[in-house]
């Protein structure tokens, strides 16, 4: 069938989208701290409903960098569908370092399954790219993100659970009655109500008729004006002839 004929329909509704998750989104986080080792590099996760795990090791591997100095962390892993944060930090590091440098280069930060479907230009990975390299060494990084639960259903029926999300950020150095607090990288995140939904449908064929008959029908409507544009300047120009011999 003709991609003329195939049409797309996109929704916004409140609900869970996909119930059988089990409350839970999938994450890819892949993301370079040039001037840390690896050594002291981890990922804690912590949320509302009392998850608090420091230094999570499955599914994530270190990648030295700059011969040793530096360490790309590449990571995937699962969230509850409830507020909270997870954040790269040394706080699982046996012995902490004085002066930790954060600076960094997020590649992907993602939720859910990966989209790839001409035509939707949604913020799935918009942190993709974000560079803090020139930032204050010892500042802890907040990213606020509003995870927006999305779904694509295609002409056979078939749903695949993705997840947009809006991000705001701060840099800053905080203290405390102590003196300085090591710095950290937050993924504060909440959810948000609304799905997004695109669903793919195949166009009635009168529409595409109808489409096909008010394009024909607009070129002979503009063949029509410059065409009587054309007779209108020639008799012009004809009476101008005309003034000009008598």
């Amino acid at each position: 069938m003709s991609p003329a004929q195939i049409g797309r329909v996109n929704e916004l509704y409140v609900d869970d989208p996909d119930k059988d998750s089990g409350g839970k989104i999938d994450v890819s986080l892949n993301i370079s701290l040039p001037n840390l080792h690896c050594e002291l590099v981890g990922l804690d996760i912590q949320d509302e409903m009392g998850r608090h795990e420091v230094g999570h090791i499955d599914n994530s591997m270190k990648i030295p960098l700059n011969n040793g100095e530096g360490c790309r962390f590449e990571g995937q892993f699962s969230i509850n569908k409830v507020p909270g944060n997870f954040h790269v930090s040394t706080h699982s590091a046996t012995a902490q370092p004085q002066n930790p440098d954060m600076t960094h280069v997020i590649h992907k930060l993602s939720f859910g399954d990966t989209l790839q479907v001409q035509n939707i230009h949604g913020a799935f990975n918009a942190l993709g790219g974000e560079d803090k390299l020139t930032s204050n060494p010892l500042a802890s990084h907040d990213y606020i993100l509003k995870i927006v639960p999305t779904v694509y259903e295609d002409k056979s029926g078939k749903q695949r659970y993705s997840y947009q999300y809006t991000v705001a950020n701060k840099e800053y150095v905080a203290y405390s009655h102590t003196g300085r607090i090591i710095p950290a990288i937050w993924f504060r995140y909440d959810l948000s109500p609304i799905t997004v939904k695109y669903t793919e449908r195949r166009q009635p064929l009168y529409r595409f008729i109808t489409t096909i008959c008010a394009i024909i029908g607009g070129t002979f409507t503009v063949a029509g004006i410059l065409d009587s544009c054309i007779f209108t300047a020639s008799e012009a120009w004809k009476k101008i002839q005309l003034g000009k011999m008598q």
